[in-house]
Formats: C-alpha cells, structure tokens, sequence
C-alpha cells in the first residue's frame, strides 16, 4: 500500500466508508491534510485528579481514578426508561453511578477493575454521585486523563471519532510546509509549524497549548495582513473612469439643511477618490442616524455629472424602497432619471428596467440583489454603492462591480451602520479606506434608554398605551421566533398572538420574523411603515431596513441575550422623527456583568464607544455575531481577544512586503495566503 500522505483521502482511514467520508465532506474534510488543519473548537480539562473522591469538586467535570466495586445491574422503570446502577470507590470514598438507557455498560465495567472517570459529581462526603459518566479502562488514556480536544462536528461524525482521525494522520505531521520565515519566527518566538500542529490537536499541557496556538494565531494573522495589502495593490493597479466634476457646491446648497463637518469630511474624501482614475474602494462608516445616505447621494450625484451610472444595493426591498425615495428627494429636483428593481416586480417591470439601463436611460437604480440577476446590464457604470455591507458577500459586491462592463471597474462606495472599533475595521475592510460619519445631525433627540426588570411589566404597558394615545407606534423585539426555548425566551410568534389577544385586543398588533415568507414578512413590515400596525412585534429582522419616524418606543425582551452593538442598532430604529423616543431593556438577569453591560448601554448613545464597551466586556468570538463578510474565515484567530497578535502581525507583513513586494521570495506564504482569500472567494492573482 502506498505511504499516507497530506493528500491521501480519508477513505484509506480505519472506520471511514462511503457513508462517513460524505458525513466528513460536510466539514470540509476530504484529505488527511483537511484533518490536521481542522482545529479543535475547545478543550476539556479531563488530566487526572487525585484528591480522593470526598474532596473532588462537585457540580464541575473532573476526571479521576476508581474501580468497580459491584457488578453494574439494570432495572426498567417505565416503558422506554432504564436505568443501569453500580458502585466505584478509591479507598478514600465512593460514588453511586447511574446510567440512563445505557445497559451495555455492564459488560464493558468489570468488578474489581480500574478506570479513569470523567463527569459531574453530585453531593458532598464519602458517598457521592455521578450520572452518565464518560470513561475507559485505566491507562489507556485515549479521552481521559489529559487535554481532550473537541472539534465541531455534524450530524454522523462523532468527537471520539474525529480524535481517532486525526490521531491517524499525525504521520504526515513532517510534512506541514513551514510558512514562518526562521528568523521571524526567532523574534516573535514561535513554535515551528509540526509542532504547533501537534500540540494543538493533543496539548501535553495548557501551556504547551498556548504557545502552539500563539504561533498559529499569528500566522493565520499575518497571511491575513499579507493578502489585504496585495489585494489592496492589485485593485490600485485596475482602471476606473475618472470623474471629470467633482465640485459638491450645487448639491450641498439645494440641501435642505447643512451638511455635518463629518458628512461635509466623508463626501469631499470620496470626491478626491472618484476624480482618480483608479477605483475608489471605500467603507462609510456611521452611527445610527448619522447620515451615511446624504454622502451616498452626493457621491451619485458627481456620477451623473460625470456622465455615468450608479447603482445603489441594499439588503432588503423595504429598505431599497426607502432608499428610493430618499434619492428621490434629493437628486430628483436635479433631474436624475431614477429608478428601482427588485425581485417582486413583474417580468415585464424587469425587463422594461434592463433595458432602460441598457441605453442609460436610467442615472441612479436602487435595488436589491436582483440587481446581480442576469440580464442587468449598464451602459456606463460609474459607481456602485452597497448598504449594511455585512448582508453581502464580497463575491456580490464583486459581481455588480463586473456590470460596469469592458476593463474599466467601478468606483464603489460600502456603507455600514454597525459601529466597529477603527483597528478592526481596518483589518476586517483591509482593502477598503474609511471615512467614520462621528456625528449626528442636529435636531436628532438622544433615545432615552432604561433598564427594567421583568416585575415592572404591567407599567410598561401602560405606557405603550400612552404611546399608541398620542398616535406613536410601537416596536416590541424578542429574541427567539415561534417557541419558548428551556431558557424561557420571549417567542414573537407567541408572544404577539398573546398582545393581539389578552393584553392589546383593541390596538392593531403586528408579527414579523425570519420564518415566515418573504412576501408576509414585507407585508408586515410595510403595514407598520404606513402607520397601519400600532405596534410591531419581531425578532431582529426589523434591525435593519424599517425607517418610522413616528415609531417612538422600542421595548427589547431578554435584552440579556443580544450583544451591546446589536441592541444599540435596534435602539436606531426609534428616535428617527421629532418625537421624543424611548429604549426600553427588559431583562431578569442578575448577573453583575450582564447588568454592568445594560446599564453602559443605557449611558450612552455614542456606537463607538458602546463597540469598545461590547468588546471589553462580551469576551472573544460574540462581537459580530455572525462572520462578517469579506474577511476570509479565520480558524482560531479572534479579531477581540488576539489585539497584540493583530498588531504584531501587520507590522511584521508590513516590513516583509517592503523586502519581498510580490512574496517571491516567499513562496509558501505566498501560497497560504491565496489559500486563506480563495476560500472567501476573492483572489490575489
């Protein structure tokens, strides 16, 4: 049989038939290769303890040594209930062992024999007890008596599985390609790339474990900086059509208000972009209310006057809609042709849209991702402009950016309203500059934020009354959808059927969540924009793309299951009109970080500062929720919890990119890095 190698399918591996290798497929693993670079997600502390069973900890996992005292039996209790009971001591204690609906166990534990245990203990003193606990003869230490790792998994693979598996492929261990330069690794003292990958997979200790990791963090870190910058030097060396106007004086004073020293900053720094003849590749970056539409629209209006296209994609049709008819109201007394497309219109609307664009009969279209679809085509495309650019992919900016057609690339503009701290900003939009929207318009009145308990409810609906008397509107979030989960969650399903019914049967109450069809959720939240809901209950999919100045108060269920910066974008949709707007957090929660993390909240109205506030108190891994799109997926690495490696990293690819511009003489880390952008679906080629 021919040697194991990184590229030997897994199909050569004991326990791995057609069934498991498809199961294995699913996370990404095909090769011995795909195994080792598939990183245990945490660890379980199972190393040997050896106190004795009455002084062991209770109610936390511990792993120790004992031997069976008795011959394990099974009783059935009820139907579809057994239960398999016995006893193991030490010498010091014992402890009562219960196994639900496991009655193999009384052939694989042998009295008189010992095993290593690992489990929660229950009680205190001599006799103790211990339900379903894990365990294995003792000294053959394969998942007990050390650093377990544990790897995410799916449905058919098993973690005992996994550790077999890659257990198999340490052999090819020699043959990891070492990206680290040595003497980069020297400074930064480094683990060498084997023996970060063994340690991380079956860490002798916790600080074996961190140094293995160290390295790995770094590396991935590095080859993260190595690729925006060549990114960034491939997208300066593409055309672009320059814009020959970029005078701003006519737009800013048919304004109806002035623009903010910020706005004012941000259109003048896309301006000077957009005169150059190489695309303009830049993020807008604002708060809540801060205005991010108005630099869009003079950024569309120095299009037109430079003879060409834009094209403005936003998440939802709602959104789109509003977005419409703000652009509307701006740049229509100018004499811009604009228009909208959208996946809801009818084919004939479709095709009438792709041909008007076609001719550049159409300045400015608006529209969702059906502005990706087939068949939209633009004469000239000067300018595309994407909104809450965590809602696409890189690869969708991308492709709108292909219609401009021939070899000349659109500038483009990405607009995001979730506040991200300026380090990590620059290193998630690494390819991208940054303008930062820092202020608010004046006349916007600060939403007055307060932080309730649950016993306080029957109050609270007195003043959504009180809201609704006044001809407000109300929004009511909740974090789970259609069912109580075992944590007790506010359901909005549930829960707004229960406001229809027992608590507001007189007031017009909406339903709005991600389960339902596109066309009932749009209802809903169309409904609800044109004053005919009084009060909208949702989950978070109202966080972005519903604009109602006269919505007044947003009350937020379990606020303690949302993150600082996510609470703070719902709190963004109350306080758009001229009424005074309130935010009120309902949460049980006692526990002093959870409340410590509310009350900042309720401190201040500044994103920014409640981003560095999330990112100091939430821990690592929470801050985005979700992947941000457009940074390649990191392994290990966490943008929050690994600042020094971050900063280390990018002043280390800095001052190799000044030695070796093209990585030439670097070819491995060449490779990693267009390993590491090809899977986010971007290429440094």
């Amino acid at each position: 049989m021919d040697p194991i190698t990184l590229h030997t399918p897994l199909t050569r591996l004991a326990g791995v038939g057609p069934a498991r290798a498809a199961a294995l497929a699913k996370l990404g693993l095909k090769e011995l290769g795909d195994l080792l670079a598939y990183f245990p997600r945490e660890y379980e502390d199972r190393t040997l303890r050896h106190e004795g069973i009455p002084r062991l900890p209770a109610d936390t996992p511990v792993c120790f040594s004992a031997v069976v005292a008795e011959p394990f039996v099974t009783s059935r209790i009820r139907k579809g209930m057994e239960l398999t009971k016995g006893r193991i001591v030490d010498g010091s204690g014992q402890v009562s062992v219960t196994f639900f609906n496991q009655s193999y166990v009384r052939q694989m534990l042998h009295p008189g024999q010992s095993y290593y245990f690992y489990g929660k203990l229950t009680g205190l003193g001599p006799r103790r007890q211990m339900v379903s606990p894990q365990f294995e003869p003792e000294g053959k230490g394969e998942f007990t008596g050390g650093i377990l790792p544990v790897y995410p998994l799916t449905a058919g693979i098993s973690n005992r599985l996994l550790i077999s598996l890659v257990r198999q492929a340490l052999p090819c261990l020699d043959q990891v390609e070492e990206t680290l330069p040595e003497d980069l690794r020297r400074q930064h003292r480094l683990a060498p790339a084997a023996e970060a990958y063994l340690a991380i997979h079956f860490p002798p200790s916790w600080d074996v474990l961190a140094r293995a990791r160290r390295r790995l963090v770094f590396e991935e870190l590095f080859c993260l900086n190595l690729g925006l910058t060549l990114l960034r030097r491939r997208r300066a060396g593409q055309e672009a059509i320059p814009f020959s106007q970029t005078d701003l004086t006519p737009f800013t004073a048919a304004l109806p208000f002035p623009l903010t020293r910020a706005q004012a900053r941000a259109a003048a720094e896309a301006a000077a972009d957009m005169a150059q003849g190489v695309p303009m590749n830049r993020l807008l970056q604002g708060d809540v209310g801060s205005g991010k539409t108005v630099v869009a629209a003079a950024c569309a209006y120095l299009a037109w006057r430079s003879g060409c296209q834009a094209a403005l994609m936003a998440p939802t049709e709602l959104l789109a809609q509003q977005h419409l008819n703000t652009m509307a109201g701006l740049l229509g007394p100018f004499g811009l042709r604009i228009a909208l497309l959208s996946g809801s219109m009818t084919a004939a609307q479709k095709r009438a849209c792709h041909a008007a664009l076609a001719a550049g009969e159409i300045d400015l279209i608006v529209g969702t991702h059906a502005l990706l679809s087939q068949g939209v085509d633009f004469a000239r495309l000067g300018l595309v402009i994407t909104d809450e650019q965590h809602r696409f992919g890189v690869d969708q900016r991308a492709a709108l950016a292909a219609k401009s057609g021939g070899d000349l690339r659109p500038h483009v503009l990405v607009m995001s309203a979730t506040p991200i701290p300026r380090t990590l900003a620059l290193m998630i939009y690494g390819e991208l500059d940054l303008s930062v929207l820092d202020e608010l318009p004046p006349g916007r009145s600060p939403v007055a934020t307060y932080l309730v308990h649950g016993d306080k409810r029957g109050r609270l609906y007195a003043f959504v009354r009180k809201q609704v008397g006044l001809g407000r509107q109300v929004y009511i979030v909740c974090p789970a959808v259609d069912q109580e989960d075992p944590e007790g969650m506010k359901a909005a399903e549930q829960y707004g059927r229960q406001l229809q019914q027992q608590v507001f049967p007189d007031l017009r109450v909406g339903i709005v969540h991600g389960r339902q069809k596109p066309k009932e959720k749009q209802a809903a939240m169309a409904a609800f924009a044109a004053g005919q809901t009084d009060i909208l209950v949702s989950t978070t999919v109202i966080e972005v793309g519903v604009d109602v100045p006269n919505a007044s108060l947003m009350v937020i269920e379990d606020a303690d299951h949302f993150g600082l910066s996510q609470l703070h974008q719902l709190r963004g949709r109350v306080g758009r009109g001229k009424h005074q707007s309130y935010c009120v957090l309902l949460s049980d929660s006692r526990n002093d970080l959870t409340r410590q993390r509310l009350k900042a909240l309720a401190a201040t109205t500044d994103g920014f500062a409640i981003a560095e506030e999330d990112l100091k108190l939430r821990g690592p891994g929470d801050f985005f929720g979700a992947r941000q799109h457009g940074l390649p997926q990191l392994k290990l690495a966490s943008l929050e919890e690994d600042m020094v490696s971050v900063h280390q990293a990018q002043a280390a690819a800095q001052a190799l990119l000044a030695a070796d511009p093209d990585l030439s003489a670097h070819a491995p880390l060449r490779r990693r890095a267009e390993q590491l952008f090809r899977a986010s679906g971007d290429s440094l080629n």
